[in-house]
């Protein structure tokens, strides 16, 4: 009787579940995004100030392309808000236009926001100029992280 008086204890006390995600190796897909590229996402350190403290609710990511033919690594920090990380890049590569392997790219400047539970988000990747002289605007990319 007393082991399950306890076991209704512990449970009735339980912290909440934290909505974080794990340190680790994640693939990125952006199924609709005109790219060759996969890449994948090492987020294996927690942000650091410049004082070499940590900075809570925030992820470093090193992108990886692959393969890295017009494409960059990038280091760039995720931090956490109500449950959704959010991190941006500045692209040189982010918009390919016509032939998506040789042909002109188009610097974006892209704004990645997930579900720090689910791994899905999206990305809006917005540019100065589009492709042949097209007037400049943005692009929104669901997206979803598996980890690795």
């Amino acid at each position: 009787m007393f082991g399950a008086v306890g076991a209704a204890v512990a449970v009735g006390v339980a912290p909440p579940a934290a909505a974080t995600m794990y340190l680790g190796n994640y693939g990125v897909n952006i199924p609709d995004r005109r790219d060759f590229h996969t890449w994948i996402w090492s987020a294996m350190t927690p942000c650091e100030g410049e004082d070499r403290v940590l900075i809570p609710d925030c992820i470093n990511v090193l992108t990886i392309p692959q393969p890295v033919a017009k494409a960059q690594y990038t280091n760039a920090n995720a931090t956490m808000v109500d449950g959704r990380y959010t991190m941006t890049i500045d692209d040189p590569f982010g918009l390919r236009c016509g032939n998506i392997y040789y042909g002109p790219t188009i610097p974006t400047h892209d704004v990645y926001s997930w579900d720090a539970t689910t791994l899905a988000g999206e990305m809006v990747s917005s540019f100065a100029v589009g492709c042949d002289g097209a007037p400049g605007g943005s692009l929104t990319y669901p997206f979803y992280l598996t980890r690795m």
